[in-house]
C-alpha cells in the first residue's frame, strides 16, 4: 500500500478517524417521578440493580426496577503480531518508499492531517485541530493541538511541520515526496500552535499534499545534513504515535511498545510486532496457529481463512490498481526529465517500447479478463485508465480496456517492422529479436501468476518474454533507477482525488527517486495536470474535464497496461476486540484494540 500517499506506495498487500457521532435525542419520559420513597443499590459483578419505590401522578405507589450493565474496561495487555513477506527499509517517512516501512512509520510519526477510514475524507483529527483558507485559496492557516508530545516530552508543534516540509523541498536528499512541496511558496509559524502555508497557486488537493508523517525537528540537524544518516532512521529514539520503537532485528521482526503519552490515549496493547516471514506457506499457516494475528491475503488464500471460525476476513475495494509499467526510455542510459534549470532533457527512446504501436500490440495481446479470473481469482475489476471509478466525478466512463485481439496485436507489430522471418515464433526487426524482460516481486503469488499469464499471451503473438520474480527491494531499486523493460506491480493509497501528477510529470522523472520511472513525457498532460489542480474554486465540475482528457491520453499513449483495479483482503484473529477496519485504514483505532476476555 514505493509510496499510500500523500505518498503513493508500491503495494505489498500489507495493511499498513474518527467518525462523527450524532448526538442522541433526549428521550421522552412517559412516567413522571414525583417522589422517591426509598433507594437501594446492589452491585453484583457486572450488573447494577436499582430498586426504588415511586409515586405516579395518577396512581398509587409502584416499584420500579432498573437493571444496567456496569461497563467493564478493556483488558490491558497483549502484543498484536502482523506479518509481511519482506522487511521495512527505513523508518523515516520523508525518505521511505515501500508500504512495509509506511505501515511502521504510521505508528511512530504523527501526521498534520487525519483521514476518515470509511470515506477517505481528510479530517482535523491528528495534529491539526482546525484550519482556514484565504478567499483566494492560496493561504492555509492550521491551528494545532497543544497536547501532542514526542515521547521525550518535547511538543509536536509548528517547528516540526516546517522542518519536515523544508526537508522534503531541500536539496540535501532526494525525497520521493518532493512533489508534495513543489507548490508551497512558504511555511511560517507565528506561534508554536499555528502554521501558515502559502501556496504559489491554488492547489485543490492541498490537504493531501500536507498529509505526511512529521519528523522530530529537535532530533535532526537544522540544515538537514544528517537527514539520510541520522540514527532515528533505523532506531527512532522518539515517537508521537500510539507506539514507541523497541527493536529491529533485520530480516526477522520489528517490535514496538505502548506509548503511554499518546495524545489519543495509551493503547490497551502492550505492543505491536511485525514478523518478516518470506515463505508464503509459512505465513499462511501462522495465522490459524496463532503465532501471528493478521495477514494480508492473496486471492488464493481467502477460502482457507474464511472457513476458519477463529479468524475474520475484511475484504474491500482498494484505492489502487495493478498494472504493467512499460519503460518508454532506454534503460541502459536513464536520464532525468528535467535538468537543474528546469529545461526538458531529451530522452533516448526504449528500442522496443518507445514505439506506441508495440505498446498497443501488448495491450491487445493481453487477456486481462482471464488474468483477473485466473491469477486474481476474481478479486479485481477491469480498469481502462488511471483514475479509479470510485472518484466518480473525474472518472472517464467513456474509456474501455483494450479488447483482447491477438490478430490486431500481430498486425500492429508487423506495421512496426517486427516480423517472424525465420519461423521460430519470435519476431525480429533488423536483426534484433522482439525480446523483453518482465519483472515482479517474488513474494506475491497473484502477481507472479498474472505475470506468467501475460508472458504466455505475449509469446503467442511473437514476443520473447523473459519473466523473472525477484526480491521486492531489488525490484524497487530497478524501478527507481529506471533499469527495466516491463514490471507488473500495484499502486495503492491513491486517495480520493484524481491528481496523480507525480506519476506523469517530467519533474517526477528522476532516476533514483521519482515515481515517473516509465519516463512518460507529454506537454498536453503537463498543462492539464497544472490546470486540474488549480481550477478556481476547486469545483469538481470544473476540474473533471482536465482529468478526463488526461485519462484519454494515458489510455492512448500506454505508459501503463492497466491490469485490474485491486481488491484487498486481510485475515485477522477473533481473539482481539475493537478492530473496525475501513477500506481506507485497518489500524485507524489501534489504541482501542484489546484482547477478548
Amino acid at each position: 500500500m514505493l509510496g499510500k500517499w500523500s505518498v503513493w506506495m508500491l503495494s505489498l498487500l500489507l495493511v499498513v478517524l474518527a467518525v462523527a457521532a450524532c448526538q442522541q435525542p433526549t428521550p421522552v419520559v412517559q412516567m413522571v417521578i414525583e417522589e422517591v420513597r426509598e433507594t437501594v443499590e446492589v452491585t453484583v459483578e457486572v450488573t447494577v440493580v436499582v430498586t426504588r419505590e415511586v409515586t405516579r401522578a395518577s396512581a398509587g405507589p409502584v416499584q420500579e426496577v432498573v437493571v444496567t450493565a456496569t461497563p467493564v474496561p478493556p483488558r490491558v495487555g497483549g502484543v498484536f503480531v502482523a506479518a509481511a513477506p519482506v522487511d521495512a527499509t527505513l523508518l523515516n517517512p520523508v525518505l521511505s518508499v515501500d508500504s512495509v516501512s509506511a505501515t511502521v512509520n504510521r505508528f511512530l510519526y504523527p501526521s498534520l492531517i487525519g483521514q476518515d477510514p470509511f470515506t477517505g475524507v481528510l479530517t482535523p483529527t491528528e495534529l491539526a485541530r482546525s484550519w482556514e483558507i484565504s478567499p483566494d485559496g492560496l493561504v492555509w492557516t492550521f491551528h494545532l493541538r497543544a497536547d501532542v508530545l514526542w515521547s521525550d516530552g518535547e511538543p509536536v508543534d509548528g517547528d516540526d511541520v516546517k522542518f519536515t516540509f523544508d526537508a522534503i523541498a531541500g536539496d540535501r536528499v532526494e525525497s520521493p515526496l518532493k512533489a508534495n512541496a513543489q507548490a508551497i511558496a512558504s511555511i511560517e509559524t507565528p506561534d508554536p500552535q499555528t502554521v501558515v502555508v502559502t501556496f504559489r497557486e491554488v492547489v485543490c488537493d492541498a490537504l493531501r499534499e500536507l498529509a505526511v508523517g512529521l519528523l522530530p525537528s529537535h532530533k535532526f540537524a537544522a540544515d538537514f545534513s544528517d537527514l539520510a544518516t541520522n540514527p532515528q532512521n533505523l532506531a527512532p529514539g522518539v515517537s508521537a504515535g500510539p507506539f514507541l520503537f523497541h527493536a529491529w532485528q533485520a530480516g526477522e521482526q520489528i517490535s514496538l511498545v505502548r506509548n503511554e503519552g499518546y495524545f489519543k490515549g495509551a493503547p490497551y496493547l502492550d505492543g505491536w510486532t511485525l514478523r518478516i516471514i518470506p515463505d508464503r506457506a509459512e505465513r499462511l499457516a501462522a495465522l490459524p496457529e496463532g503465532s501471528i494475528d493478521s495477514l494480508a491475503l492473496s486471492p488464493a488464500e481467502l477460502t482457507a481463512v474464511a472457513l476458519d471460525p477463529s479468524l475474520e476476513v475484511h475484504t474491500y475495494r482498494d484505492d489502487g490498481y495493478a498494472f504493467i509499467a512499460l519503460n518508454l526510455a532506454d534503460p541502459t542510459a536513464p536520464q532525468p526529465g528535467l535538468d537543474e534549470s528546469g529545461a526538458t532533457v531529451p530522452q533516448t527512446p526504449h528500442p522496443i517500447l518507445g514505439d506506441v504501436r508495440v505498446r498497443q500490440a501488448i495491450a491487445h495481446a493481453l487477456d486481462v479478463d482471464a488474468i483477473i479470473r485466473k491469477a486474481y481469482l476474481g478479486q479485481g475489476y477491469p480498469l481502462a485508465a488511471n483514475v479509479l471509478p470510485s472518484i466518480a466525478w473525474a472518472h472517464n466512463r467513456e474509456l474501455t480496456s483494450y479488447a483482447y485481439d491477438p490478430g490486431a496485436a500481430q498486425a500492429l507489430l508487423s506495421a512496426a517492422g517486427w516480423v517472424d522471418g525465420d519461423g521460430d515464433g519470435i519476431r525480429e526487426r533488423e536483426g534484433q529479436a522482439l525480446r523483453l524482460a518482465l519483472l515482479t516481486n517474488e513474494d506475491n503469488l497473484a502477481r507472479i501468476d498474472a505475470a506468467q499469464l501475460a508472458a504466455q499471451q505475449l509469446a503467442a503473438v511473437g514476443f520473447a518474454v523473459q519473466f523473472e520474480a525477484i526480491p521486492f527491494g531489488q525490484l524497487v531499486n530497478q524501478l527507481f533507477n529506471q533499469q527495466f523493460d516491463m514490471a507488473l506491480i500495484d499502486w495503492s493509497g491513491l486517495g480520493n482525488d484524481p491528481n496523480d501528477q507525480r506519476l506523469w510529470q517530467r519533474s517526477a522523472d528522476a532516476p533514483g527517486s521519482g515515481f515517473n520511472f516509465v519516463s512518460f513525457a507529454n506537454d498536453r498532460v503537463e498543462e492539464l495536470l497544472a490546470a486540474g489542480v488549480a481550477a478556481p474554486g476547486c469545483d469538481p465540475a470544473q476540474r473533471a474535464p482536465f482529468y478526463k482528457e488526461i485519462q484519454r491520453i494515458i489510455h492512448d499513449e500506454l505508459p501503463y497496461i492497466f491490469v485490474a483495479g485491486t481488491v484487498g483482503s486481510i485475515g485477522y484473529s477473533r481473539r482481539w476486540q475493537g478492530i473496525e477496519p475501513g477500506p481506507w485504514a485497518f489500524y485507524w483505532n489501534v489504541e482501542k484494540w484489546s484482547l477478548q476476555e
